[in-house]
């Protein structure tokens, strides 16, 4: 068995800490591969109970604690100027990094979706993403009329990598821009989506930004300004590559909902709000529109029939209707496009249009679902009670003993 001096150990806790920083806590298998890298035996005396973290863990000891004493004598021999200069010219390529390369990509072109019908703004939108300029965009809009997926098939068509990033109360400076994390036993910077939307060039989709706190998305500040970020926790800055852009979809236009229908949205700061050149309202689609998109969901997987043509008539219809009565203040439901295309689900689920329906509409309270149940009764002829024929050249037949029982009056 090789016999391991005090001055060895020493010269190993030295390079190590040189290697991995100042009592590092290093998987065994590092530790091992850096000893046959400077050309010393696997440092089995490092491996001891003392030492370990938890299981494959251990920290690399501090000199000369955590190994024996050596005095005054030794240890002048043990770490000469010239050790350490030997020791930091192992490596005189290598530079610190702080920050930690995730193993996913974080941004992707979006597949194509068949299902979708562009409208609305969708040519504006899809402009500013093919040009490649970073140009921030405000999107606002009620809820389920495809403000999201205008953006995502924008990307798609445009072939251009986007990253969506869901925004909550709970979102802040750590989860946009990036923080510590402990991996492999060592403290990285792991930089987040925004960042890393930078560096690539992509496309960065901030939705439901009305939900998030609006302090802490103040740190987008320079970035919806198109400039550099330094990053307080490194040093380092992170410059935009062409093509990296922001847009942001929310329900309300910042300013919070005074109809109570999104009770998280939050009043966004103004000095964040004015960081956007554009602001698009989104609608939803006309009936035609509409229509198009509610067939494409309903024939995706079959042959349509006249039968199928009129339901989605019909819906669109119905959906009008209750609309426009929303938009008067009469009532304070309405259906969105994504609800027409739930109800179409549904049908093709279960094989009735009443119930799937009334299944898609449940979430209502009963006097609205009631209400919204007669109309579309009243919409679809197919569902009205069947009129009888009368044929005008039968005779009807009276029986004697009807008349006889009638009272007649006096």
């Amino acid at each position: 068995i090789m016999k391991i001096s005090v001055e060895d150990k020493v010269r190993f806790v030295i390079a190590a800490t040189t290697e991995f920083g100042d009592r590092a806590v290093v998987a065994a298998p590092r530790i091992t591969k850096f000893a046959e890298k400077i050309g010393e035996p696997k440092p089995m005396w490092l491996f001891v109970e003392a030492n370990r973290i938890s299981r494959g863990m251990y920290r690399i000891p501090a000199s000369p604690a955590g190994i024996p004493k050596i005095n005054q004598k030794q240890s002048e021999q043990v770490a000469p100027p010239q050790m350490s200069a030997q020791v930091i010219a192992l490596d005189p390529t290598k530079k610190f990094d702080p920050n930690a390369v995730s193993e996913y990509s974080y941004a992707a072109i979006p597949e194509r979706d068949s299902h979708y019908v562009p409208f609305g703004e969708f040519k504006d939108i899809e402009k500013i993403v093919k040009s490649g300029v970073f140009f921030p965009v405000f999107i606002s809009g009620l809820s389920g009329n495809g403000k999201t997926f205008m953006v995502e098939q924008a990307a798609s068509r445009a072939q251009r990598p986007m990253m969506r990033v869901q925004m909550s109360r709970e979102t802040d400076e750590d989860d946009l821009i990036g923080g510590f994390r402990l991996i492999d036993g060592e403290t990285k910077f792991l930089k987040g989506p925004v960042l890393r939307a930078m560096e690539l060039g992509a496309l960065l989709l901030i939705d439901e930004a009305d939900r998030a706190d609006p302090g802490k998305v103040m740190c987008l500040q320079g970035i919806l300004e198109g400039k550099s970020y330094y990053v307080k926790k490194t040093g380092e800055i992170v410059t935009p590559k062409p093509g990296f852009n922001i847009i942001v979809t929310a329900n309300s236009k910042g300013k919070g909902s005074d109809d109570g229908r999104y009770i998280a949205a939050s009043i966004l700061d103004d000095a964040w709000l004015e960081r956007f050149p554009i602001t698009i309202e989104q609608d939803y689609p006309s009936n035609s529109i509409e229509q198009k998109i509610v067939r494409g969901y309903l024939c995706d997987d079959r042959e349509c029939n006249e039968e199928d043509t009129n339901f989605v008539l019909y819906l669109t219809n119905w959906a009008e209707i209750i609309r426009k009565t929303f938009n008067e203040g009469a009532i304070d439901e309405m259906i969105s496009t994504r609800r027409l295309v739930h109800i179409v689900q549904t049908y093709k689920m279960f094989g009735d249009r009443m119930r799937a329906i009334r299944l898609c509409i449940n979430r209502f309270d009963e006097e609205t679902k009631t209400a919204f149940l007669d109309l579309y009764a009243k919409v679809d002829p197919s569902l009205a009670p069947p009129t009888p024929v009368v044929d005008p050249t039968v005779v009807p037949t009276v029986d004697p003993s009807d008349i006889a029982n009638q009272s007649v009056p006096v």
